[in-house]
């Protein structure tokens, strides 16, 4: 029995439900969360108020959700999950629908229809197929990786519909002239695999399961522009790599024709290839994760750059204040850093954080270069950013006499990751130059 088989065979209920007044307005604005605290009330799911969800709280993961409005008329419907904060994630709002097959092919045509130029580029065959809420289908994310397909829950709802939504999508893309021939599934930490899941975790890796194909044996191979990377979709950060940042890499790309780069945070190295693949003479790769450097030599290695590598593994604020004690100099700095900020509580400290590598950054830029300064932090907007960068770069230089710098472009998401909803941006870069 495959995995989706051992899925199988629970059918959905429908459950009725009633929400705040704020909660209805939100729904209606295109927010795709109804949290806990703004349920009112809950029938069905197995008779009556209360349901069966084995634990006092209504309904399954999995159930569908029909939210009314204080007149009883239909307002919207999404998927119910029992243990999550995020009670129900919405699919559809307005007119009533039926969640069916039909329903969930259209979805998935809609997203792939978005990223049209995507998949029918033969220099790039990895990309975010399905872009969680921003695509309508909130907490599912699906990545392709030339014929491996990775998908991630942050639900357990999705549990009980992926034996429809996984052949849908292999079939969507069959359509579109993509073949997949294996699908691996993981999940957020916060997520509990089901039992019948775990006989076919993929061995080694209690945390991923193959659905469909047969396992991969290492890293996948995918291109990116022409580039030659590698993913690792069973164990590997997110689903294997950072897609969104595809866009900015081709931007490095071009900006460095004999350069000396320095790619802090770099990671893989996704960063460092495009660089030396665009014909800097030297790259410098700072990271604390040793083996995700080794990553990065092996990507380097596959696309035979001649560039000279360097790569130190390290905190990267104490190695940029050692670089600059040294007298080290780049005419291309990329600092693409983790998420600092992941509640609204933490944005003071990221924005500290982000102040700090700016100015760390400058310190070790040469005169006319570029300073590459991203952010994947979603509790920050992409204007208070951009502003952030060019007022901490300005009273920076400034205040060491380094000269000037002007702002040469501000970028965001790329089309496979697009903004569904407010909120749901949270990828930004600004390019700035001393002068």
């Amino acid at each position: 029995m495959s995995a989706l088989d051992a899925l199988s065979g629970g059918a959905q209920r429908r459950l009725g439900v009633h929400v705040t007044s704020a909660a209805l307005a939100r729904i209606r604005r295109g927010n795709p969360w109804v949290f806990a605290d703004s349920i009112r009330r809950v029938t069905g799911g197995g008779g009556g108020d209360g349901g069966d969800g084995g634990d006092g709280t209504p309904g399954v993961a999995g159930d569908l959700a029909v939210v009314f409005d204080g007149r009883r008329r239909f307002a919207a419907i999404g998927l119910w999950d029992p243990t999550s904060p995020i009670r129900i994630r919405v699919l559809h709002r307005g007119d009533p629908v039926t969640i069916d097959e039909t329903w969930w092919r259209t979805s998935i045509d809609a997203a792939l229809d978005r990223r049209h130029d995507l998949l029918d580029d033969r220099s790039t065959t990895a990309c975010r197929l399905i872009h969680g809420e921003n695509d309508g289908l909130g907490g599912l994310v699906i990545d392709r990786y030339g014929s491996v397909a990775v998908v991630k829950v942050y639900s357990e709802a999705w549990f009980a519909h992926l034996p429809t939504v996984v052949p849908a999508v292999i079939d969507a893309l069959a359509d579109r002239a993509v073949q997949i021939d294996t699908v691996v599934l993981r999940h957020a930490r916060r997520v509990s695999l089901p039992e019948v899941l775990r006989a076919h975790t993929v061995a080694g890796h209690n945390d991923a399961v193959l659905l469909v194909g047969r396992a991969p044996d290492g890293p996948v191979t995918y291109r990116e522009r022409g580039l030659v990377l590698l993913a690792d979709v069973v164990a590997g950060n997110k689903t294997g790599a950072f897609l969104d940042q595809r866009d900015n890499r081709a931007l490095v790309r071009s900006m460095a024709e004999g350069a000396r780069v320095l790619d802090v945070f770099a990671n893989t190295g996704g960063f460092s290839v495009s660089a030396a693949v665009g014909g800097a003479v030297s790259v410098h790769l700072v990271d604390q994760s040793a083996p995700a450097l080794d990553t990065a030599r092996s990507n380097l290695a596959l696309n035979r750059v001649t560039t000279q590598i360097r790569t130190t593994v390290g905190d990267a604020f104490e190695v940029l204040g050692e670089l600059a004690a040294e007298g080290a100099r780049h005419e291309l700095v990329i600092i693409d850093p983790p998420a600092f900020a992941r509640s609204a509580a933490q944005r003071p400290g990221a924005e500290r954080a982000y102040r700090r590598l700016v100015r760390a950054g400058l310190d070790v830029l040469e005169r006319g270069g570029v300073l590459v300064q991203a952010s994947c932090s979603n509790r920050i907007g992409a204007v208070d950013f951009g502003d952030l960068v060019m007022d901490t770069a300005r009273r920076h230089v400034a205040t060491r006499r380094l000269g000037e710098v002007i702002e040469i472009r501000r970028t965001g998401h790329p089309v496979d990751h697009p903004i569904g909803f407010d909120g749901g941006e949270y990828l930004k870069a600004v390019f700035v130059q001393l002068r």
